[in-house]
């Protein structure tokens, strides 16, 4: 896990396949307008979906990227499901997962990612062990700021709303249709309010 630097850590998944492929562009506005920053974990499947947006994202220093996956698959080297969603089985599917969607986002940016996050969140201590071999850290979260997508703008503000120094959020920025955009404008607010400040995923790990 990253090592705890001062601020809240915003890292935003977009999770590309069926009905997620979309871009909630009031989520990315509200950020560069109040130049919040945050790691954003971007799918194979999203890039390939939003390739002029990736690459947009990609030149704007507020934002730093980190791997999602491929095909957004737990990460196990049984095939264990998360979220009724099946798992990679073995170690070459692990490695395909991480790697694929490695060479891409270093296309995009010029160097390679420093985080992993599987699809669900969800990775075996087997598989972990295959991403730090491989260079990346993986990297979970500490408040579920949306559900997914699926919180409703009020709950949205109450989850990220707890999160304090230390602390890494994760939200979704591939459903435009949920209360994720709205629910982080009161959070940010209130979270200035007190004095919270915000930080993207450190450079260096414990």
């Amino acid at each position: 896990m990253p090592a705890t630097a001062p601020g809240v850590a915003l890292t935003i998944d977009f999770c590309g396949g069926p009905n997620g492929t979309g871009a909630d562009l009031a989520l990315l506005a509200l950020l560069r307008q109040q130049q919040v920053p945050a790691t954003l974990f971007l799918n194979w499947r999203w890039i390939t979906a939003n390739p002029s947006l990736a690459k947009d994202l990609a030149a704007d220093p507020l934002f730093e990227f980190a791997n999602h996956g491929t095909t957004h698959r737990p990460l196990s080297v049984t095939g264990r499901s998360a979220y009724g969603i099946t798992g990679t089985a073995n170690p070459g599917e692990v490695y395909d997962e991480i790697m694929t969607n490695d060479a891409r986002l270093t296309e995009l940016t010029g160097h390679r990612p420093r985080y992993f996050r599987p699809g669900t969140a969800y990775l075996d201590e087997v598989a972990a062990d295959i991403v730090r071999s491989l260079g990346l850290v993986p990297v979970g979260f500490s408040v579920n700021g949306d559900g997914g997508a699926t919180f409703p703008a009020p709950t949205v503000t109450r989850e990220v709303s707890r999160a304090h120094t230390g602390d890494i959020v994760i939200l979704h920025g591939n459903r435009p249709g949920g209360g994720t955009a709205a629910g982080l404008v009161r959070a940010l607010a209130a979270m200035k309010d007190r004095g919270e400040t915000f930080r993207p995923l450190p450079k260096e790990t414990s």
